[in-house]
């Protein structure tokens, strides 16, 4: 709420829409969302007039509103391809307002036919626009590696099991879903899986359609490098207790993943809303679908997963938007495979674009007592304690696995240093950027401490190194 208000406060800019929306939609609502979805992505908030003032909705049309807002998303001629999106109510002051966050997508979108891109003036109709449009596709393209087009791969490559049991889930998630009545290719293309190149006019399945239905065949031909290690490590901690080399299609893989984790992971059962829920499976729901999905498949570096005593570990190869350890209460998620993403989310898999490192923080406690940590940079690193540590155990687990960058500050937090001074030998000149991506997050898993710690907005504080 906290992070929404100082959105709000900022005004509208290249990824800040407000809307009125008084008692409906207003008539360019879905020009914003086209703009946003083919641009960076962004916040719009309805009940809010351009200036910022909070409006609200009526409370009589906030039901109404909410459900024109999304069938509208689930219409073709309104939106193409269409894109899921939910709708979050928010009271301020009094009054009802609706947040809808837009990620980037990884395709390029319609709305009533015509192509929109954002700047900071708004929303503009670049539909006629040759050179800017080319520009908008190759900038997708070179983007997301799961958009490549393999124009050769066939139909019948891809396993039709797995459509079935596609269709069995996306309908458990809704009774009503259009995937039911789709043939194989119209599943395909409806989920971003099946592309034409409007450049060289090539057409066909993507790397992500080939990952997530393909056979073990095809995903070698398209991918060869790609493959998940999972690692059990308590005894033998050379090499391992126990392994599994996952060479399968996402979906398979997922499963796979999930057997490794309840073999060797003992479960831990919690009433939550009076259901009683596997807080296991709900941590590791997250961390594995982050490794499949989350990852930049062109990288060879392979995917991991590793048990050891006291801690899981997971590695995957990453398009960092970022560097160091990632505050949960502060950081903003950024889609590394969205058409992934959405599908796994349409099948009941994953929730929304970074419900999962809140998520894993909130059970975690539950499960062993402990924060997780999350680290960002060409390789993204989880760790997830297994029991309750002291600060020093942490500690020397997450300094073996921080960016080197973050290595040589603690190093040189050895004696203590100002706020100011760490941030000049990290050439950050952005001090809020500093505190918030770096300082606070560091603290904060005990890496480094402060030399007057009843008060921590003394002009005087210091910082140093646990290790000094």
């Amino acid at each position: 709420m906290k992070k929404l208000q100082e959105i709000l406060n900022e005004g509208e800019g290249i990824t800040v829409e407000f809307k009125q929306s008084r008692d409906k939609l207003n008539r360019d609502v879905f020009e914003s969302v086209c703009a946003f979805l083919n641009r960076n992505g962004g916040h719009l908030f309805l009940g809010v007039e351009d200036k910022g003032g909070i409006t609200g909705i009526d409370p009589e049309s906030v039901e109404k509103v909410k459900k024109d807002f999304v069938t509208s998303m689930n219409n073709p001629q309104k939106i193409s391809p269409t894109f899921y999106l939910s709708v979050e109510e928010i009271e301020i002051d009094g009054k009802q307002i609706l947040y809808i966050f837009i990620p980037e997508s990884s395709q390029v979108h319609r709305c009533n036919g015509r192509i929109f891109d954002r700047n900071e003036d708004g929303d503009i109709d670049i539909t006629n626009n040759t050179n800017i449009v080319s520009g908008l596709y190759m900038r997708k393209q070179g983007t997301y590696t799961e958009n490549k087009i393999f124009p050769f791969a066939e139909i019948s490559e891809l396993k039709s099991e797995l459509f079935i049991k596609v269709r069995k889930l996306a309908a458990n998630q809704k009774p009503n879903h259009p995937w039911k009545s789709m043939d194989d290719l119209e599943l395909l293309k409806s989920a971003g899986l099946y592309l034409k190149d409007l450049q060289s006019g090539k057409e066909g399945l993507t790397l992500g359609g080939i990952l997530i239905f393909g056979s073990d065949q095809l995903i070698h031909a398209a991918l060869p490098h790609y493959r998940t290690d999972a690692i059990l490590r308590r005894e033998n901690i050379d090499r391992y207790d126990d392994r599994d080399d996952i060479r399968i299609n996402l979906i398979d893989s997922y499963e796979r993943l999930m057997q490794f984790v309840a073999k060797h992971l003992n479960d831990k059962f919690f009433l939550e809303n009076d259901q009683r829920i596997s807080v296991r499976d709900k941590i590791f729901r997250e961390v594995i679908s982050n490794i499949l999905i989350h990852r930049e498949f062109a990288n060879p570096f392979p995917a991991k997963l590793v048990i050891e005593k006291n801690r899981v570990i997971t590695e995957n190869s990453n398009k960092p938007h970022g560097n160091g350890i990632i505050d949960p209460d502060n950081f903003s998620p950024f889609p590394k495979n969205p058409t992934i993403a959405k599908f796994f989310k349409e099948i009941g898999w994953v929730d929304e674009l970074g419900s999962g490192v809140r998520n894993i923080y909130k059970y975690n406690k539950i499960y062993s007592g402990a924060d997780p940590t999350f680290m960002e940079g060409d390789v993204f690193n989880t760790i997830i304690p297994l029991t309750e540590q002291v600060t020093e155990q942490v500690t020397e687990q997450v300094t073996e696995q921080v960016d080197e960058s973050i290595k040589k500050l603690l190093d040189f937090c050895k004696d203590p240093k100002t706020r100011s001074e760490m941030q000049v030998f990290m050439k950050i000149n952005h001090r809020e950027h500093f505190r918030t991506k770096i300082l606070n997050p560091l603290i904060k898993v005990g890496l480094l401490k402060l030399t007057i710690p009843d008060k921590p907005r003394s002009p005087k504080q210091q910082y140093y190194s646990v290790n000094r």
